[in-house]
């Protein structure tokens, strides 16, 4: 079983930079993570070669520390990394990177399945991963919490619902992206942190995998960032006193003028 694990490295929360013309992101030179929520598919990538064999290649989009992202993501299992990289893709949005993505993916070439954690802590879109599925015109199952069972050339999954879960089952090849629900990551081992130290990173850039630039980076993204700015601060509460009729008497005075 082939499967590929797309992964992110995110600004850590408390080091967040904005470029004051571009309204984007500043990743370089900025203390990076892998985005938690993918640390959950990197597990179960690897959970899923331990119980049917195969190849885990693990991807990311993102300037040359990204490659430490993966290197991480070898120490806990996966066998391969590729780092796509290349200024054309500075400023991409959800959709210019899930573009740049699965183009990066159809030069790896056959695959059983794609693996994303259900969003990244710096957007929060959960797009990404819909949108390589979109690009590659593959099924999708979102918010994954249990993969149940793979054979016949069919997975049956467990889907998160906000009143409790969906039974799907698709044909692969497809993609999911999955909840912290569905395992607990493990630690890396001393012997996947030495093989990922000696471990060959590839690097792609936008001419590797074919990339039509009219779709990269800044100018390939339909969506923009107009303006950031911090939201002024709330007003202070108003504190009611007086016996429960008067109270009540005011709240009512205070939700009659809301309403009109």
């Amino acid at each position: 079983m082939n499967i590929i694990v797309c992964i992110k490295q995110v600004p850590n929360t408390t080091d967040v930079k904005i470029d004051p013309v571009k309204n984007t992101l500043i990743r370089e030179g900025v203390e990076s993570v892998i985005n938690p929520f993918d640390t959950y598919a990197i597990e179960e990538a690897v959970r899923l070669k331990e119980r049917f064999s195969g190849k885990v290649t693990v991807i990311t989009m993102g300037p040359p520390q990204a490659e430490s992202a993966l290197r991480e993501a070898i120490s806990l299992g996966c066998d391969e990394g590729i780092l796509v990289s290349d200024r054309k893709f500075a400023g991409s949005d959800t959709w210019a990177t899930s573009y740049t993505l699965s183009c990066a993916i159809r030069k790896i070439g056959a695959f059983d399945i794609i693996l994303c954690g259900k969003q990244a802590s710096d957007g929060d879109t959960a797009q990404v991963g819909p949108g390589i599925s979109t690009h590659l015109d593959i099924p999708q199952v979102t918010y994954v919490k249990k993969i149940e069972e793979i054979k016949d050339n069919k997975a049956k999954v467990e889907r998160m619902t906000e009143e409790g879960y969906d039974i799907v089952e698709s044909p692969i090849p497809c993609l999911f992206t999955v909840v912290k629900e569905i395992n607990t990551p493990r630690l890396p081992s001393l012997k996947g942190m030495m093989r990922s130290k000696s471990a060959k990173i590839l690097q792609w850039t936008a001419a590797d995998i074919n990339a039509d630039p009219k779709n990269l980076g800044l100018d390939g993204s339909p969506t923009r960032v107009v303006k950031i700015f911090t939201p002024p601060p709330r007003k202070g509460g108003e504190i009611i006193k007086g016996d429960s009729i008067e109270v009540s008497q005011k709240v009512a005075e205070l939700l009659r003028d809301v309403v009109i």
